[in-house]
């Protein structure tokens, strides 16, 4: 098996044309046609159902594509890393990201991609996840930090790390001594939350429907700080992820159980624009530096 095998796979995949997919890696249909076979051959399975028609992926084909792009996707990264490193770039990053990633790894990121590429000037914004799927698609950004869009027929997403969602409180809160909380321990109490139009949000108020409890919400705020601010002003505790907490914060950070929230934090990309190498190589640091940092 050849990378151009993958390649060509791929093409097949998205387009299901022979014409429009050889036009694609500017090859000859019959040598499109003759490499995706030889990769059949190889794997022993068919992944493309083949009619006068028509062209469809098959059940291996579905199952193999995703693990595909995956192994294209870091193959990429890593040659735009090895060419970043000799080479001189230039240009400009846009990137939209949640207000927990914009803590310590989106501002440590950009610290070490400046610190080797001084000539490329990046942009960083903190938007909701329905206002970063609007701004990928009218191409106001090149990358996004944030959890799985619903309709994302058009957008690539990577996982980079799963995020436990927990209880924050003061010291003196009934609560903050506790190893763990279940969710219907909540049910009335006072709380400070982030607004609905934040996927956290409903993430959590499908956790608390889950449970069969609703907490008394007494101040909806839409900034990470602000909230912590308003759980040492109030009393109040608040649930965001365990990363939105400072180490060496005297606020104290409860697991929750029964259901457990989490969210998967990810790279969302445009299916419709290539990666830049400039864009590539921040992408494979940004991965390293999540994985450092999620390791500790």
């Amino acid at each position: 098996m050849e990378l151009r095998h993958l390649r060509y796979f791929v093409a097949l995949a998205e387009r299901l044309n022979f014409t429009a997919a050889a036009e694609q890696v500017h090859v000859t249909q019959p040598t499109l046609s003759h490499q995706i076979k030889q990769l059949e051959n190889e794997l022993g399975v068919d992944l493309f159902n083949r009619s006068e028609r028509r062209v469809s992926l098959t059940a291996a084909g579905v199952l193999f594509l995703p693990k595909v792009l995956e192994a294209l996707k870091a193959l990429d990264s890593g040659t735009a890393l090895l060419k970043a490193s000799t080479t001189e770039l230039s240009g400009h990053i846009r990137v939209a990201t949640s207000q927990t990633f914009n803590i310590v790894i989106v501002p440590r990121t950009v610290l070490l991609y400046m610190q080797h590429h001084q000539h490329v000037r990046i942009t960083v914004e903190e938007l909701t996840l329905e206002d970063m799927t609007r701004a990928l698609r009218s191409g106001d950004i090149d990358l996004a930090i944030a959890y799985q869009p619903v309709d994302s027929q058009d957008l690539l997403f990577e996982p980079l790390c799963d995020e436990e969602l927990v209880l924050i409180s003061r010291p003196d809160h009934p609560l903050a001594r506790r190893k763990r909380v279940r969710m219907i321990e909540l049910h009335g109490r006072d709380m400070v939350m982030l607004p609905s139009r934040f996927k956290t949000r409903q993430i959590l108020q499908e956790a608390f429907n889950s449970a069969g409890t609703e907490p008394n919400v007494i101040v909806e705020s839409g900034t990470i700080p602000s909230l912590l601010n308003l759980v040492r002003e109030t009393g109040a505790p608040t649930i965001l992820s365990r990363y939105a907490v400072a180490p060496d914060s005297t606020l104290k950070t409860i697991p929750l159980e029964s259901p457990r929230p989490m969210r998967t934090t990810g790279l969302i990309w445009s299916r419709n624009r290539s990666q830049t190498p400039i864009l590539a190589a921040f992408g494979a640091l940004l991965r390293s530096v999540t994985a450092n940092y999620v390791g500790k």
